[in-house]
């Protein structure tokens, strides 16, 4: 199984400028994902970014990059044309999100597992909602699965709904899902997402993984225990600092 690890690493955010150069602890946010991603099982972990800056920090500290385009609409387009210019096969192409430095090796592993099987198109993760705060936060899509464990549908709000209950009261009678944003592709089938114009549900939810199941790409998903902590905010830059600060 040859797997390729790509991280897609923009330079703008409205909300966070240079996100991938914000310092933690000494090392910068990009150089922290890098060396996650490189403890699990990827021959090779390339950072595909839009800026110079960012291409030359990550050559100096020894990591591998390319430079794409600046105006991808999506990471998804963005990891297709870095895997395009490395010019190397391989079973599976792991996304893994750039502003995640808390990633975890076993969690890009479980999602590499999957393409043991030659039908799995897309592969992503799932995780156990466990309070009311996650089931209701926007912020943290909801996804329902079918009994071979392929996402049904991505969304914003909880789901399913549970009717015959008090929605304060769902977690004690219902397992919620949540979705972790970490995708693998078949490399054919990453070709033909790119190629995908917008659907209705995904402008709908802002999903972009809605747009694939919209025109039939099934998605299997691995579950895991492991909690994530995306960077989005100068807030989020201050609790990772916190738990970087635990760890030592």
């Amino acid at each position: 199984m040859h797997s390729i690890g790509i991280i897609p690493a923009r330079y703008a955010s409205t909300r966070l400028p240079g996100k991938p150069l914000v310092d933690l602890a000494g090392k910068s946010m990009i150089q922290r994902v890098v060396e996650q991603a490189r403890l699990a099982a990827l021959d090779r972990v390339v950072v595909a970014t839009d800026d110079q800056r960012i291409l030359d920090h990550v050559l100096g500290f020894g990591g591998e990059a390319v430079l794409t385009r600046p105006d991808h609409p999506s990471g998804t387009d963005r990891v297709w044309e870095a895997y395009q210019q490395l010019g190397q096969p391989a079973d599976c192409v792991v996304n893994i999100q750039g502003d995640e430095p808390f990633i975890q090796p076993a969690q890009i592993n479980a999602l590499i597992d999957l393409f043991a099987d030659a039908d799995t198109q897309i592969a992503t993760l799932v995780k156990q909602v466990i309070s009311q705060e996650e089931l209701f936060s926007p912020h943290l899509p909801k996804v329902v699965l079918g009994a071979q464990r392929e996402a049904l549908y991505f969304s914003r709000h909880p789901i399913p709904y549970l009717r015959q209950y008090p929605s304060m009261s769902w977690l004690d009678h219902h397992r919620f899902l949540r979705h972790i944003g970490l995708y693998a592709y078949r490399p054919t089938v990453l070709q033909q997402l790119t190629r995908l114009a917008p659907d209705a549900l995904e402008l709908a939810e802002s999903l972009e993984q809605l747009r694939w199941l919209a025109h039939g790409f099934r998605i299997r998903t691995a579950e895991t225990d492991l909690a994530t902590h995306g960077i989005d905010t100068p807030d989020d830059v201050q609790r990772a600092l916190r738990q970087l600060q635990n760890e030592f």
